[in-house]
């Protein structure tokens, strides 16, 4: 992020929505580029960095819960899918395929804005570069807690806004269990039990990054009826 207005992407098949989404966002200060359909946001991404993308899931020809998975290891950019499905398994769905957060239609566009900047919030802030690293070491894999970034060899892992804010939370009490309601208030949720499966899918996906074998996790592991712990080495 710079000082300069965040540049969303909106992706809606609907051109009124589209236009609407358009108008409202720059008038509460975004710059704002808009998309007709997948095919579309590929040809603005291939030469345009953006600071959140804003992805309607049903769309004609590729969906956005394709989209955001093909997108999810190639962009930093986090991800904000809107859905006309309610249901917790369409939402899961997205989660998994790499999304930061959702939001179902129809929504008050009061709301769109508060997600958005939430997920702005937890993304990373890049640390001076003379600051000496302080890194945590999880086998192959290393945190750099000043820069919030996650490193496996020479390779920068991607991380998108929720797992970085996840490493946050968790460098910052390392060896100390948290409850799946308080990382998810952490994360600016409501505390439900549709929130508490939110965090399970996100804790799953941050450990495909940092495990060997995600199964039998030896870094961020579960505590049994008490939420994750991180225990670096």
């Amino acid at each position: 992020m710079t000082d300069l207005a965040p540049h969303l992407l909106v992706v809606d098949d609907d051109e009124r929505i589209r236009g609407l989404l358009q108008k409202f966002l720059t008038r509460h200060g975004f710059l704002v580029t808009a998309a007709r359909d997948a095919a579309h946001a590929r040809r603005i991404l291939a030469g345009l960095e953006f600071d959140l993308i804003v992805l309607d899931v049903m769309m004609p020809g590729e969906d956005g819960v394709s989209l955001t998975r093909a997108l999810a290891g190639t962009i930093s950019s986090p991800i904000l899918l809107l859905t006309a499905k309610g249901e917790t398994s369409e939402r899961i769905e997205g989660l998994e395929a790499g999304a930061d957060d959702y939001l179902a239609k129809p929504f008050e566009p009061k709301e769109l804005l508060l997600r958005i900047n939430a997920i702005l919030r937890r993304m990373p802030d890049q640390a001076p570069q003379d600051l000496a690293p302080k890194l945590l070491q999880l086998g192959p894999v290393r945190y750099d807690i000043e820069r919030g970034e996650l490193w496996r060899g020479e390779e920068l892992v991607r991380l998108t806004a929720t797992e970085s804010q996840l490493m946050k939370i968790f460098a910052a009490r390392t060896g100390e269990a948290i409850s799946r309601s308080a990382l998810a208030e952490d994360l600016g949720r409501d505390a439900d039990t549709t929130q508490d499966r939110a965090v399970d899918v996100q804790i799953t996906r941050l450990r495909r990054k940092i495990e060997a074998d995600p199964k039998q996790p030896r870094y961020l592991q579960t505590v049994r009826g008490e939420g994750y712990m991180l225990s670096p080495e």
